[in-house]
């Protein structure tokens, strides 16, 4: 089961032309549960690095961070559920901006390299 949502989650990458390295990293504790973790380069040199901690036995990430930076590694945002913004009124996830830290569901991967992707073609 988590085998098929590493899978997935390849799948979803794939999809995205604007992708120029992919480097992952997988760990399976049982049939149910593991951890994910990468870098994405894009052609313009923007990174998005990102770690999810799943199981599949639960909708909900166990933990997750989606951190999206410029060719100069600068972050562009951050999605995560550290527990550190109780204040946030969809705590414990959140999206770090620049100058911002805003309430935020929990995104997908697809949700977060499709935001990239619309933000990429604003810049073109």
């Amino acid at each position: 089961m988590i085998e098929a949502y590493f899978l997935h989650l390849e799948q979803i990458i794939q999809e995205f032309p604007n992708i120029r390295f992919v480097s992952l990293t997988k760990k399976t504790y049982n049939a149910t549960q593991g951890y994910i973790g990468g870098s994405i380069i894009f052609e313009n040199n923007h990174r998005l690095d990102f770690v999810e901690v799943k199981n599949t036995d639960v909708k909900q990430k166990l933990k997750y961070r989606y951190h999206y930076m410029n060719e100069d590694l600068v972050m562009i945002f951050r999605y995560d559920n550290a527990p550190h913004h109780i204040e946030i009124a969809t705590f414990p996830h959140h999206k770090h901006e620049v100058d911002d830290i805003r309430a935020s569901n929990e995104p997908t991967l697809y949700d977060v390299l499709l935001e990239i992707a619309q933000k990429q073609r604003r810049l073109e």
